[in-house]
């Protein structure tokens, strides 16, 4: 028998070995990414979200463009081509910056890039994703509505035929990079049921004023889509999809990022409170001595890796082509709902110091309120594993 090999050591970094899941192309484009956040948002964050506003949103897209992170996971029109764990791990890495910073690569590459390049023409596909992945043309998707969002069939927003022209009309709400969008993509009913639009925002009719006052996703731009008989040639249609299959298709790609993304968010959280409670010193000790704080940290690294091993799995399930729409609602409401209390505990291991932007809890658990509630509520993902797992449509 031989001898047993040593064990490597315990990291707090990665409890569960999940880096030994990773190839070294992983970890490439992983520590890419982490760099990036960590030299051109990190130092800015902080005052940004204070400020409600990301003045260098260009520049950020250029800059994310250069290093393939926009539309990764796509092939061809000047995307990287990566994997689904490689563009999941670049959604953690960015949401460990912040939510608002990975909310600009989703809807940019998951849904408005993912879009055309889905259900597009090949016109359309030339005409817009190459500038999109180099970050020189930013996109919006428009699917909610003011009086619309978890039933988006509901729409009001609508497009008739006038000779071979398209005259659209209606209005998006809470659209990240809508004031900023060189094109959106825009879903309306039509005569022949729901159909989606690629829009130049230059057209005349559409303007897309800046959401204000938001106490969550400060750090992002959000925006109403308003659409005044916006005329559209016929190929603005997108040609190869009609009805809700589109958008939600959509969602899905871009829900399996949040996947990735809220653990992002949780680690940054969980990093800032274990680093904490070594130097913060009370009753003549480290708070982490504690038998209370070693709890929750015990309790918060649990649920961290367990939500990063989740998003493993369903990874490595889409790069096989077998990640089902009910799978990335299992991964979206348990991995956010997850974070957001990792945050809230975290949060109480900083005491006061917790709600300051000094440390980036506060942050993230405001942000993830929003991350909660878009592409899809809690109550509706439940609903979906519902459905799967009784047989039984409790929608309606």
């Amino acid at each position: 028998m031989s001898a047993p090999s040593k064990l490597p050591p315990f990291s707090a970094d990665d409890p569960l070995g999940l880096d030994d899941l990773l190839g070294p192309e992983d970890l490439a484009i992983r520590d890419t990414i982490r760099a990036w956040a960590a030299e051109r948002v990190l130092p800015h964050i902080a005052d940004w979200y204070e400020r409600g506003e990301l003045p260098v949103i260009r520049e950020l897209a250029r800059e994310l463009g250069s290093i393939g992170a926009l539309g990764m996971s796509l092939t061809g029109y000047g995307c990287a081509g990566a994997g689904a764990v490689q563009y999941g791990l670049a959604c953690l890495e960015l949401e460990a910056a912040d939510s608002g910073i990975r909310s600009l690569v989703s809807v940019q590459g998951s849904l408005a890039m993912y879009a055309i390049w889905k259900y597009g023409s090949e016109e359309q596909k030339r005409r817009w994703l190459p500038g999109m992945a180099a970050g020189e043309i930013i996109g919006c998707f428009g699917l909610t509505e003011p009086d619309h969002g978890s039933d988006p069939a509901g729409m009001r927003t609508y497009a008739k035929k006038d000779g071979t022209d398209w005259v659209l009309t209606g209005r998006k709400m809470w659209i990240t990079n809508g004031s900023v969008a060189g094109v959106a993509v825009v879903w309306a009913q039509t005569d022949e049921g729901i159909r989606g639009f690629v829009v130049p925002t230059d057209a005349a009719g559409f303007s897309a004023p800046e959401i204000r006052h938001k106490w969550s996703l400060r750090a992002s731009v959000t925006s109403e889509l308003v659409m005044d008989e916006v005329r559209l040639p016929a190929d603005a249609v997108l040609p190869e999809v009609t009805g809700l299959k589109g958008p939600l298709s959509c969602l899905s790609h871009a829900r399996y990022g949040i996947v990735w993304g809220a653990m992002g968010a949780a680690r940054s959280s969980f990093e800032a409170a274990l680093e904490y409670a070594k130097t913060r010193e009370q009753f003549g000790r480290p708070i982490g001595g504690f038998q209370l704080t070693q709890a929750k940290l015990a309790d918060m690294a649990v649920e961290l890796h367990k939500g990063i091993l989740l998003a493993h799995h369903l990874g490595r399930r889409m790069d096989a082509g077998k990640l089902r729409p009910e799978q990335v609602s299992f991964g979206k409401l348990n991995n956010v709902r997850e974070a957001i209390e990792i945050c809230r505990t975290s949060r109480t291991v900083l005491g006061a110091n917790g709600i300051s932007l000094e440390y980036p809890v506060m942050r993230h658990a405001t942000n993830l309120e929003s991350v909660l509630t878009y592409e899809g509520t809690v109550e509706m993902h439940q609903l979906v594993l519902g459905k799967a797992l009784t047989g039984l449509d409790a929608f309606r």
